[in-house]
């Protein structure tokens, strides 16, 4: 490949990192504002998930940087040190969300409305397919296993989006106020195999965003 097409490549990796980056930014104030003011918790977590996946999206950033620079895609000291950081808040995160989608069972606690649920999760769907398009597009046309990696985990973010999608639909369409902490469990669930896959990354193992993690040689 010509050195001209690389750098046109590495900078359209580039600006899709960073496209990432304020979107999740922008997703996860919105989700957060209107799940507190809707008294939603699926919506809420999901928040809370965005601004999480920022930390992951800056890791992705600093390492396009250095591999328009030097080539290589082993992972640096700041990459691991994130994916470490990013594993432990994603395990605060599934925590945090448990404990209180048990409480609200118990409490038998209904959000206001998932109206707004529904908007976020169709909005993030419909982003989170264009970058991923787009994502494989330039991981395959650069051959670079990191970038094709990245743009395989983002389906977790669409992954997240669905269950989200669902608890609102189901509540909007029934009424049953336990539907959101029933999503709210679910997106507990997929923060917690995020978080284990961070520490896997983080440790050099190479993961597939499908649970399954082995050695890595580089």
């Amino acid at each position: 490949m010509k050195t001209e097409e690389r750098d046109r490549l590495l900078e359209r990796a580039n600006l899709l990192a960073l496209f990432t980056i304020g979107f999740n930014l922008v997703e996860g104030f919105v989700s957060i504002w209107l799940g507190v003011a809707d008294e939603t918790l699926a919506l809420f977590g999901f928040g809370v998930d965005s601004f999480i996946e920022v930390m992951s999206a800056v890791g992705v950033w600093h390492m396009i940087g250095r591999i328009r620079e030097s080539g290589g895609e082993s992972r640096d000291a700041f990459e691991q040190r994130a994916l470490r950081i990013t594993g432990l808040a994603f395990y605060l995160l599934t925590t945090g969300l448990v404990l209180t989608a048990i409480f609200s069972l118990a409490s038998q606690h209904a959000p206001e409305t998932t109206l707004w649920g529904i908007v976020v999760s169709l909005v993030s769907i419909s982003f989170m397919w264009l970058l991923i398009h787009y994502k494989t597009k330039v991981g395959t046309a650069l051959n670079s296993p990191a970038i094709l990696a990245d743009a395989a985990c983002s389906r977790a973010c669409v992954y997240l989006s669905v269950v989200l999608l669902l608890a609102s639909l189901g509540f909007r369409l029934t009424g049953i106020g336990s539907l959101d902490a029933i999503g709210a469990f679910a997106i507990a669930l997929l923060a917690g195999k995020e978080g284990r896959e961070s520490f896997a990354k983080a440790k050099g193992l190479s993961c597939g965003c499908e649970g399954k993690c082995r050695g890595s040689s580089g």
